[in-house]
């Protein structure tokens, strides 16, 4: 080579041709991807039978199961209900409460502590 300085650019373009070889070698092949997929396309294939076996299964089972499942499915909205009843009930206490405290507010001329 040459006896001269080497330049800012030309050593630059030397660790970026350094960094490009070091990225390749981690890249995937092609094969690499195309053994990725078929793994990926079996696992597919499992999960398929898999789903279908739990859903023939289901199909299968007899009505108690069935029945035990309604029942905590009844349970279940139950008790939704009833949380909802509680949580609207409470909102209703709290606005009937708001509104006595603006009377009295008013009643006894008093400055309003709501920012609206």
């Amino acid at each position: 080579m040459n006896d001269e300085p080497e330049s800012l650019i030309l050593r630059m373009l030397r660790e970026m041709r350094a960094e490009m070889g070091d990225i390749r070698t981690e890249m995937a092949t092609k094969t690499d991807l195309s053994g990725l997929r078929a793994d990926l396309a079996s696992e597919i294939r499992s999960l398929r039978a898999d789903v279908a076996s739990d859903i023939a299964r289901l199909q299968v089972e007899d009505k108690k199961t069935r029945k035990e499942l309604g029942e905590q499915i009844v349970g279940l909205r139950r008790a939704v209900m009833e949380y909802h009843t509680s949580v609207v009930g409470h909102g209703i206490i709290l606005s009937d409460l708001e509104a006595r405290v603006r009377r009295v507010e008013q009643h006894l001329n008093l400055p309003s502590v709501d920012p609206n």
